[in-house]
């Protein structure tokens, strides 16, 4: 028989006023039914108040320096056109100042003048090459440019130097002519000066021959040949006279401008007068012509020969500027300058040298032998004439002249 399943009733707890008591965990549950349910009340609105407003000081931000613009071409070309320009008018207001307050002419405007147009003399010949259109001779010569460079050696002339100038009636003013002069002062700032001369005179070009030192320096040899000068061989020598030019010669060479301070003013042997027989070849006249002054531009106390052999010199001077004060040793000293141009020394009539060869006579060439027309007896009595002309007016305006370094 089955059995009926057993029912177990639960029994519930009741309080004595009849209310069923809650367990524990029915408070639980209660209190955490309460917590979600419980309402958040509203939140009030802050009142927003006003906050006083500050006014920031303005503080300027730092700008920073803008990058400066590469000047354009034409801007640089403006600028070194009108540079000149520009620094001869500061330099007029300084000169009008010092006067003012001095009440004597420190600055020689008109001599400032004249350098200034060397600038521009030489940018005009700078656009003339660039169009081609310039002259040069066979000898490397431009006279524009030889022209253009002449108011420097001439303001040196005439403010530092203070050439005096005598007998320049008789240089020629057309054809050829050999002009004859002693040399000193180690270097040749005579040919310089004497070429200055002669242009301001008679308006032409003097020829200097160079010993072939010169030939070998690189900027110089440009310089010389640009400005006139040339090697002293007797072929061009004689090619320049016959075309009609001034050819200026110095007999004595590198021996008068070595001569040490005790020989000044002594004239060296003039050679066997080469000059002379180029003369009596392309017959033109000498005159002779005397310098005082050059001595005194750098004063040869000695020579150290063996530094000169060493660097290739012909000789290695020691003034008393050089080499003591370095390259401001090279400017030469401000001595009181005479150049004294004598009458001329006429020549036989022009002569073609010729040899004897086989019982008759050839055109003879240099280095031929001897029976030549041109008797070397004469060629040295006229060479030693005018030796002694030059050395009679060195005399005569060491004589003449006061002071060395002033007047």
């Amino acid at each position: 028989m089955s059995r009926r399943p057993r029912v177990t009733k639960r029994r519930h707890n009741s309080s004595p006023s009849g209310h069923r008591s809650l367990s524990p965990d029915d408070v639980l549950v209660a209190q955490a039914t309460t917590r979600r349910r419980r309402v958040t009340p509203p939140s009030l609105p802050r009142p927003s108040l006003p906050r006083p407003s500050v006014p920031r000081p303005s503080v300027p931000r730092p700008s920073l320096p803008s990058r400066p613009s590469r000047p354009s071409l034409s801007t640089l070309a403006a600028l070194r056109r009108d540079l000149p320009a520009t620094a001869m008018e500061a330099t007029g207001m300084l000169a009008l100042k010092l006067r003012a307050l001095t009440g004597r002419d420190l600055i020689d405007l008109e001599s400032l003048q004249e350098v200034m147009s060397v600038y521009y003399r030489l940018a005009a010949l700078r656009e003339q090459h660039r169009t081609g259109e310039f002259d040069i001779d066979d000898f490397g010569f431009d006279a524009a440019f030889t022209e253009a460079l002449l108011p420097i050696f001439r303001v040196v002339a005439r403010r530092y130097w203070r050439v005096e100038l005598s007998g320049v009636e008789h240089l020629p003013r057309s054809g050829g002519g050999l002009l004859v002069s002693n040399h000193a002062g180690v270097l040749p700032w005579d040919g310089a000066m004497i070429k200055v001369a002669v242009f301001d005179a008679v308006e032409r070009h003097a020829r200097a021959l160079i010993a072939n030192w010169f030939g070998d320096l690189p900027v110089t040899s440009w310089f010389l040949r640009r400005t006139g000068q040339t090697l002293g061989h007797q072929d061009d020598t004689l090619r320049l006279l016959r075309a009609g030019e001034l050819v200026l010669v110095f007999p004595e060479g590198i021996r008068g401008t070595g001569k040490p301070w005790s020989e000044r003013y002594r004239l060296r042997r003039f050679g066997r007068g080469g000059f002379v027989e180029v003369a009596m070849r392309a017959g033109v006249p000498i005159i002779p012509v005397s310098v005082v002054g050059s001595e005194e531009t750098y004063p040869m106390l000695a020579d150290i020969r063996g530094l000169a052999q060493l660097l290739g010199m012909p000789y290695f001077p020691i003034t008393p500027t050089w080499p003591l004060l370095g390259p401001l040793g090279l400017l030469p000293l401000p001595s009181k300058w005479l150049i004294t141009f004598h009458a001329p020394v006429n020549v036989t009539e022009p002569v073609e040298l010729t040899t004897q060869v086989g019982g008759q006579r050839h055109p003879a060439h240099d280095g031929d032998g001897a029976d030549q027309l041109i008797e070397p007896g004469r060629v040295m009595e006229l060479a030693d004439t005018i030796r002694t002309t030059i050395q009679a007016g060195i005399v005569e305006d060491l004589m003449r002249r006061a002071r060395v370094f002033r007047g």
